[in-house]
Parts: C-alpha cells; sequence; structure tokens
C-alpha cells in the first residue's frame, strides 16, 4: 500500500491550477540541488523568509548561499545546530527570528534539533533519495545500486525524531538500467524529478492536501554511510554482484581492490556478455582468476564465470586512467604546447583560480579535488571553459581523469588536437551545386559504421528523373556484402554497446539523429528531389519533414515499451507472479520502395531502432541516395557501429538473400503484392516474422451532398499528390451520377492550371515521374484504358521536354471488368466510375470488389453515411471528408492483398518486438 498510495495522490494533485495558498518558508540545507528548489519556490511565489545553510568551504560559500544573498533573502551559516548533544540556543533563536511557517530540507547533511523541526505551524519535510522505507541512512542511491534494486526513487516525507522514519508525503520512482552508476540515477531522475516534487510538496501542504502516509515495517532497511575503508571488493561473488558493488561506489568513496600491493579504485563498469576478449593477464589480490586488460578496459570476473568490463582505474595518488592503459600508464610523453594552447592554458589556470580562491598560485601540480574543488565544481569549471573556447569538448568524467593542472592541460589539448578520438568517419562524396547549396552525397554501400566499395566492386548509375542524367555511381551490394552487414548487425545487437544500452539512451540517439536530419533537411529535400523526382517543396514538407517527426515520435516510446502482469490459478499452497517482457527481435531487414524513399525508411527503421533491434536496410535500386545521406547523420549522431547498415543494390539478389538469411528475424517490407509474396515464401526458411505493406487500389466514393469544390480538391490531392506515385492514393473514384459531370469539369479545369517542371524550381506543381520504365508502364496503362472503351478526358501522354514528365490523366465511362478499374497504376491516373443517385449499398459491393484493402475515403455531409461506409469499407484506413492525412501517431497499413502489419504508432512497435511469458513461483 505504500507506493499505492502516492501513486494516487499524483492523480488528484498535479495540476499547478489547483495551487492556490503561499507559505513562508524556511529553507536547511546545501547544494546545487538546494539551490534549485529554492529558485523554484520563490518562482511559485512561496516567501522564503531564511536559508540556514553550512559555512564557506575554502573561502567558497555553499550553492544555495550564493543563490539566496543574491536574492537579498537572509542567510545564516552554523557550523553545528547542536553542542553536547543539545540545542545551541543563539542557533535555534536565530532559527525563530525568521517566522517560517514550513521547513523545507531538499539536502540537508546537519542534525536537525527536534525543537527546529517541530517550530513551525507546519513541521517540516525532507528529500530522501530512496523508495523508504528501504534504504533509509545516508548513503541511500549507493545502496540502491549495490543491491541490484530494479527501481530507485526518491520520498518526501514528514520530519521526525527518527532516522527517515516519518510519515510519507509523496514518493516517485524510476527503472534502474543494467549499467546505470550513481551519477547516471542523480542526473537523470533524482535531482530534476525531485526538485519538481520537493516544489509540489510545498504546495500540497499550502492548500492543506498534503497526506501523512505512516511508513510500513515490512521492507525497512538501514545502511550506513559507505566509506573507503569498507568499499574493498569482495572478489568471491557472481559477475552481476562485482558490478553492483563497483557502480555502487562510483564515484564516492569508490570500489578498490589490491594490484601489485597498491590501492586501485574501480570505476565505470558494466556487465560483459561475449566471449572473452584478447588482452594481457593482472593478477589482482583476492580474485581466483586475473583480470585482463584489453583494448576497451579491464575485464574481470566473478566466481560464475561471467565478465564485468571496467573502463578506468584510479591509483592512490590521485591519478586516474583509462583501464585499457595501465601496461602503458607512464609511458605517454608529454606534448609541446603551440603558442595558441599555450594561451589556452593560461585561461584554464585562470578558470581554475577563480574556483580555487583559496590556493595562492596554480602550479602544475595542483590538484583541482585536494585543493578544495568539489564535483559541482567540475560542473562551473567545464562551463566556463565552453564559454571561452567552444571547440573544447570535456566531460565530467574527464577532470576525474586528470586532476593534476599540468595532467589536465595535456588531456585537453590532446582532445583539442583531436588525438583521443576513435577512428573518424571517411566518406567519398559526389558532390553538386545545386539548389543554392552544395550537396554531399555518399554512394558507398554503408557496413559497420563505415562506407565501403561492394565487395565485388560493382557499382550502377542512379538518374536524375528531371533530366535523365547521372547523379552518381553508386555501389551495387553483393551477397558477400548482405552477409557482412548481417553478421555486422548480429554482433551489435548480442555483444555490442547497443545491446546493452539502456532504453533512455536509446531514445537520447534516436532525438539526436532527429534533430540531425532538421539540421540537414534542406541537403536532404534536394537529394530526394533530384533522385525521386519529387516537388522540392513537397519533400521538404512530407518526405522529410514527416521523417523528423517519425524519429521524434519513436525516441519517445524507447523507454515507454513495458510488459503486463497477469493472474493466473495459483498451485497451492504456493503462489505464482506471471508477467510478460516485451523484447527486441534481433537483426531485421528493412526494404523500402522509391516513392518515398526517406520517409519509408524512417517508417520502418524509427520502430525498429526504438524497439531495440539492429538492422539492414536495402533502399529501392532507383533512389538510394536519401538513405546513404541518412546512414552517415547516424553515424555522427553517435550509434555504434553496426547497429544500422544500408545496402543499395538489386532487388532480386540484395532483398531476396536478406528474406532468406538464417540470421535475420524480421522482415519489414513495402513495395508490390507479388514481391510481397516472394519475401513471405522466402522468410519461410527460419519463420521470420513479416510485415508487409503492399499494393492497393483504394476506393474514394463522392456523394452529391458534399460540398464539391473540397470534393474536386481533396480528390485531386487523392490521385496527383507526389505525381500519383502515392501507395494510398485513390486508385478508382465513384462519383454520384448527378454531380458526376460537373466533378469532372471541375478537376480539369484546376489539372491546366497545375504547372509541370523542373522540381525544384519552387512554383511547380508536377515534377517527373521516378525512372525511365515506371514512365513507360504508365504510357501502356493509359493505351490499354483506352483500348477497352474508357474515355479518356484529359492528359495520357508523356510530356515533351527532356525527363521522365507525365500530363496528369483523367478516365471517365471507366467499367468494372476493365483493366484500369481494378489493377492500380502508381501514377497520376483518376479513374472515374458513376454510381446511380442513393444507391449506396451498390457502390459499397463495387468499392470493396478488389483483392486489395489499402486505404479509401469518401466525402458526404450526412454523417450518418459516413460512419456507415466507412464500417463497410475493408480497407486499413478510411478518410472521411479528407485524404492522405496521415500521422506519426495513427496506424498505418492494409488487408487482404495490400499486406498484414502496421507502420507508425504504437502499433508499429509490435511488429518489431516479441512477447515472453515469465511465470515465477513462490
Amino acid at each position: 500500500m505504500l507506493r499505492t498510495a502516492p501513486r494516487l495522490l499524483r492523480t488528484i494533485c498535479t495540476t499547478a491550477a489547483a495551487y492556490q495558498h503561499k507559505l513562508k518558508l524556511a529553507l536547511i540545507g546545501q547544494s546545487i540541488f538546494g539551490q534549485e528548489v529554492y529558485n523554484k519556490l520563490r518562482k511559485e511565489g512561496h516567501k522564503v523568509v531564511g536559508v540556514f545553510t553550512v559555512p564557506d568551504k575554502n573561502g567558497q560559500a555553499d550553492p544555495l548561499a550564493l543563490a539566496a544573498e543574491k536574492d537579498g533573502t537572509p542567510v545564516f551559516k552554523f557550523p553545528r545546530w547542536r553542542a553536547k548533544g543539545k540545542p545551541i540556543q543563539e542557533v535555534v533563536a536565530a532559527y525563530k527570528s525568521v517566522g517560517a511557517e514550513l521547513n523545507v530540507l531538499p539536502f540537508c547533511t546537519q542534525f536537525i534539533p527536534m525543537d527546529v523541526i517541530d517550530c513551525p505551524k507546519h513541521g517540516s519535510i525532507i528529500y530522501h533519495p530512496s523508495i523508504l522505507p528501504r534504504h533509509r541512512g545516508a548513503s541511500a542511491i549507493n545502496w540502491t545500486l549495490i543491491q541490484g534494486d530494479k527501481k530507485a526513487g526518491f520520498t518526501i516525507f514528514w520530519a521526525d525524531d527518527g532516522l527517515d522514519t516519518g510519515p510519507i508525503l509523496l514518493q516517485r520512482e524510476c527503472d534502474v538500467g543494467q549499467n546505470d552508476t550513481v551519477d547516471d540515477l542523480y542526473n537523470r531522475f533524482l535531482f530534476p524529478e525531485g526538485i519538481k516534487a520537493m516544489v509540489e510538496a510545498v504546495h500540497l501542504i499550502a492548500d492543506g492536501k498534503a497526506p501523512r502516509i505512516p511508513q510500513p515495517k515490512e521492507g525497512a532497511t538501514y545502511e550506513g554511510i559507505q566509506k573507503k575503508e569498507n568499499a574493498e571488493i569482495s572478489w568471491n561473488q557472481p559477475a552481476a554482484a562485482l558490478h553492483n558493488w563497483i557502480r555502487g561506489h562510483d564515484k564516492v568513496p569508490g570500489a578498490w581492490a589490491t594490484i601489485n600491493g597498491q590501492v586501485v579504485t574501480f570505476y565505470g563498469s558494466s556487465l560483459l556478455d561475449a566471449s572473452v576478449p584478447a588482452g594481457q593477464e593482472l593478477a589482482i589480490k583476492g580474485a581466483s582468476r586475473p583480470g585482463l586488460v584489453t583494448k576497451n578496459g579491464l575485464v574481470v570476473f566473478g566466481n560464475d564465470g561471467k565478465m564485468v568490463l571496467v573502463r578506468n582505474l584510479q591509483f592512490e595518488d590521485g591519478k586516474m586512467i583509462p583501464a585499457s592503459k595501465y601496461f602503458s600508464a607512464d609511458e605517454t610523453t608529454a606534448l609541446e604546447l603551440t603558442e595558441e594552447e599555450k594561451k589556452i592554458a593560461e585561461d584554464i589556470r585562470a578558470i581554475w583560480k577563480g574556483i580555487l580562491s583559496n590556493v595562492a598560485v596554480i602550479e602544475d601540480s595542483t590538484d583541482f579535488f585536494k585543493s578544495g574543488a568539489s564535483s559541482m565544481h567540475v560542473v562551473r569549471m567545464l562551463e566556463e571553459i565552453k564559454q571561452k573556447h567552444g571547440g573544447l569538448q570535456l566531460q565530467n568524467e574527464d577532470v576525474y581523469m586528470a586532476t593534476k593542472f599540468a595532467d589536465f592541460i595535456q588531456m585537453a589539448v590532446r582532445k583539442l588536437r583531436g588525438e583521443d578520438k576513435e577512428e573518424e568517419l571517411v566518406i567519398d562524396y559526389v558532390s553538386k551545386n545545386m539548389n543554392n547549396m552544395t550537396v554531399n552525397m555518399p554512394y558507398q554501400c554503408f557496413i559497420n559504421g563505415k562506407f565501403i566499395d561492394a565487395d565485388d566492386g560493382k557499382t550502377y548509375d542512379t538518374i536524375n528523373p528531371a533530366d535523365g542524367s547521372v547523379i552518381a555511381s553508386v555501389s551495387s551490394a553483393s551477397l558477400a556484402d548482405v552477409d557482412k552487414a548481417v553478421a555486422a548487425a548480429k554482433e551489435a545487437f548480442e555483444n555490442g554497446e547497443w545491446g546493452r544500452m539502456n532504453a533512455r539512451e536509446r531514445g537520447r540517439l534516436m532525438y539526436r539523429l532527429a534533430d540531425l536530419m532538421e539540421e540537414h533537411q534542406e541537403e536532404l529535400a534536394t537529394i530526394e528531389s533530384i533522385d525521386s523526382g519529387a516537388v522540392y517543396t513537397l519533400a521538404l514538407k512530407t518526405h522529410i519533414g514527416m521523417s523528423v517527426q517519425t524519429f521524434r515520435y519513436f525516441a519517445g516510446w524507447c523507454d515507454k515499451i513495458q510488459g503486463a502482469t497477469i493472474p493466473i490459478n495459483q498451485a497451492r499452497p504456493n503462489h505464482n507472479l506471471t508477467f510478460t517482457k516485451k523484447e527486441p527481435i534481433g537483426v531485421c531487414a528493412i526494404i523500402i520502395p522509391w516513392n518515398y524513399p526517406l520517409m519509408m525508411l524512417a517508417w520502418k527503421t524509427a520502430a525498429c531502432l526504438a524497439a531495440g533491434n539492429t538492422l539492414v536496410l536495402k533502399p529501392a535500386q532507383v533512389t538510394p541516395l536519401t538513405s546513404l545521406k541518412f546512414a552517415e547523420l547516424s553515424a555522427k549522431a553517435g550509434f555504434p557501429k553496426g547497429v544500422i547498415n544500408i545496402l543499395p543494390g538489386s532487388g532480386g539478389l540484395v532483398g531476396q538473400h536478406l528474406s532468406e538469411h538464417p540470421d535475420v528475424r524480421k522482415v519489414g517490407f513495402t513495395g508490390s503484392t507479388p514481391t510481397g509474396k516472394q519475401i513471405m515464401k522466402s522468410a519461410a526458411t527460419n519463420l521470420k516474422k513479416v510485415s508487409l505493406e503492399l499494393g492497393g487500389k483504394s476506393p474514394l466514393i463522392i456523394f452529391s451532398d458534399c460540398e464539391l469544390d473540397r470534393a474536386v480538391k481533396m480528390g485531386m490531392g487523392a490521385v496527383y499528390f507526389n505525381k500519383g506515385e502515392n501507395c494510398i492514393a485513390a486508385g478508382r473514384l465513384f462519383v454520384e451520377e448527378s454531380i458526376h459531370d460537373e466533378f469532372v469539369r471541375k478537376v480539369v479545369e484546376e489539372i491546366k492550371k497545375m504547372k509541370i517542371g523542373d522540381p525544384l524550381d519552387r512554383s511547380t506543381d508536377h515534377g517527373p515521374q521516378n525512372h525511365k520504365a515506371h514512365l513507360e508502364k504508365l504510357l501502356q496503362y493509359c493505351e490499354t484504358g483506352v483500348k477497352e472503351g474508357a474515355t479518356l478526358v484529359y492528359g495520357g501522354r508523356q510530356v515533351h521536354r527532356p525527363g521522365f514528365f507525365m500530363e496528369p490523366t483523367v478516365f471517365t465511362d471507366v467499367e468494372d471488368h476493365m483493366y484500369i478499374a481494378q489493377e492500380e497504376s502508381f501514377g497520376p491516373v483518376m479513374v472515374i466510375s458513376k454510381f446511380k443517385n442513393g444507391d449506396v449499398d451498390g457502390v459499397l459491393r463495387r468499392a470493396n470488389a478488389t483483392e486489395y484493402g489499402l486505404a479509401s475515403g469518401v466525402f458526404t455531409k450526412d454523417i450518418n453515411k459516413a460512419l456507415y461506409i466507412s464500417e463497410k469499407l475493408e480497407a486499413g484506413t478510411v478518410f472521411i471528408n479528407t485524404y492522405n492525412k496521415t500521422d506519426v501517431a495513427a496506424p498505418f497499413g492494409g488487408f487482404k492483398l495490400s499486406g498484414f502489419g502496421k507502420d507508425l504508432g504504437e502499433e508499429a512497435l509490435h511488429e518489431y518486438l516479441r512477447t515472453k511469458a515469465i511465470t515465477v513461483e513462490y
């Protein structure tokens, strides 16, 4: 019940508008956390009548004191509140003089007398970083990790005379990732959410809505403060316990072991689920098996044979090194600084002096932490360096790795020179100056984080449909390339950083990738336009714009994928717990079409990555360039090697091999129905999971009671959007007899206003068809319609200009048996059939008389009629008085020969997940 009540509380008390009253507050505590709580409370209108904090340390005031002094709030700096077990009366009197109605203790290391705790009208509330009653005591976050808890959190409770035993006001909790550290939990959840919760708690008290929930005795634990002397690693434990011990002590006080007679502290551990790597043995006192110094760090072994990877080691003199450099730690030659680097060093020296004001001179041997700096000064120092030298990007960990000034300067200069970087991504571009910019286009296969030529060296030309010119010669992937890409994806999933990454970090990478796509949106839209023929303005808004939205949408899903608990029959006298887990599938093959090259990539890839899979993507042979540009941006976003692989080339070769590859566990395909059927057969080799978005012949029914001008506009968009190369295009329009002729007349009038031309021209309405073979197919389609007796009202011909342009086309008098009534054109061809006035059921039968079922639409002012038709239409999507209105949150997919499975929305995630049921008897 302890955790249930706060959740119920949240549902009735978190709306800001509900908070009416304000209080006079005393803040007792310290640190940046205390400072932020102070600032937020003042911003919300509460009056802070006094701040009680610790004395200055090494001449430096606490951040809470600095903020309060700046605002003119009374600040009291007492070294202690009690002497010989009794309150110091002068201190208590000073406290009482401010007249507080509530004490707020956001982070307090001092012992506060009960005279002060109980003095205000509303008493005192305290923030504690654990889910009480578990982990009472001063090292709560450490013990959360040391004991391997799956949940962390914090409690805001009413202070009493016990140690963290007072009634609970509210609680929050979060998941603990497999490799989370104290810093991870604090920075991601305990700090930001704790600040919000402290403010919420004060609001609740002010409005008389704050509960007092007694802490249960069951589950209560108390652990003492962890100190260096009791943080030694006991090696006779499983790897998971070793990992928990190390990360639970990172950064303070630091888990340690004895190596070569010296105490060495371990930082940055993670569980390593892989084969034993190559490395140099290192004897560790007490360990039954030597560690291994590898290129990635120090590998140590639990008594279960499993491994832990440790990234950093710190020696007794305070020097910290990458664990991978243990045997070469003293071999680094000091850099000789350039004049410019010397100026930067002096700027940094001045920053150190500003922080370490108690140190007369910053010498090369000055140690940042031994001179009085703390973790909050690390942030300040790095921010000041960033302000002066934006090109020097440093992390908190860099300061701990080089605590002495000379070592810090050497490290900073190495970073500035780029000497510490991983192997840089090498890209050969085809570059073109067009659309008022220089467009840089990768053209090679992207496998395991590198752009490489096809294994057999083969290439093919990709063509600009606007003029028939060659844009680039692109690598044509071979069977060997497929095998390499699948192997890279499998390694990344099973043994790589991606497989160990927590869900929020996955989401962070996806958000970063979306930002890079948006940053490069004009370049991407230009590439999309010249490679696919899409009108630039449409490419910018839809092809690229919706791709960015899709990645942001699914980035938000990463940490919200959940299983369920299921009540089952109990096996008396025992009890059972059954729950499900949603797990990634593994290596996924994604095969996309040529009509929306980047958007189709985004629709499938974003869901696939959000679920935690790795992928090999085959773009359409005729439109590979935005996919390869996407690969470049994914590498720059920081996606680990092997997670994303892109293979341009033949569908019959690359797509077929991916579909039947034994290490591929899922195929997501968008394309033609015949190819989808072939993929189903190939996937049966190892019973892959498959989702298919295939052809369509989407009916659009227009009734006489519609808004005719809107129906004309939307009907034209339903057919001619993206030159008709649109999977949900209205393949057949049924127009009620009484408005048929007027509808056709208005459509033709509007077509004549359309500008056909260069897709990069901002005024162009209608660009070229995607490729020559498709144009020829469309012309043959129109010839067939004429031969069968349909009336060609407009168009049906190639435009006489360079490139693959076709006139927007209109057919009427189309009978149900005709080829153009049954088969998809996938081009700018409007196929119109009339139906008798009032014949609702008759037109429904005709609309459903197709083996396809992707989309459909209806125009009518009669909502009852519209809903009746939407219920009867056999299609995955029904549009009412609109068309082409897709959204990243709405599921998209078809019925019948239009395929199965969904893109977009929450349902798309389930296409890339598997469900595991787990039953526990206890």
